[in-house]
C-alpha cells in the first residue's frame, strides 16, 4: 500500500509541475502581449518608445519558474509569520 501511495503522490507532483511549466509560459506571453499593447498605446499618444532588454521567452519562462519556486519554498519556510507592511504615499 504504501508504495502505491508514493506513485499516486508523484504522478500528483509531475501533474502539479506541467500545470506550473504551462501557466508560467502563458504568464510571459501576457507579459509580451501588454508591452505590446502599452507600446501601441503610447505611440498613439505619441510618447517615444522605450527601449526595453528583450529577452526570449524561454529564458525569462525559466527565470520565472526559478522565482516561483524560490517563491514557494520561502512560503513553506516562513509559514503564516507573514507580516504586512505599511507604505507612506506622499502626494505632491
Amino acid at each position: 500500500m504504501c508504495g502505491n501511495r508514493v506513485e499516486e503522490l508523484e504522478s500528483r507532483v509531475q501533474e502539479l509541475e506541467a500545470s506550473v511549466e504551462g501557466l508560467t509560459d502563458e504568464l510571459v506571453e501576457c507579459k509580451v502581449r501588454l508591452r505590446e499593447l502599452e507600446g501601441a498605446v503610447d505611440a498613439d499618444l505619441g510618447f517615444a518608445p522605450v527601449q526595453s532588454d528583450d529577452s526570449s521567452e524561454e529564458e525569462t519562462a525559466e527565470e520565472s519558474a526559478d522565482t516561483a519556486e524560490e517563491t514557494k519554498n520561502e512560503a513553506v519556510d516562513e509559514g503564516d509569520n507573514t507580516e504586512e507592511t505599511e507604505t507612506d504615499i506622499i502626494v505632491a
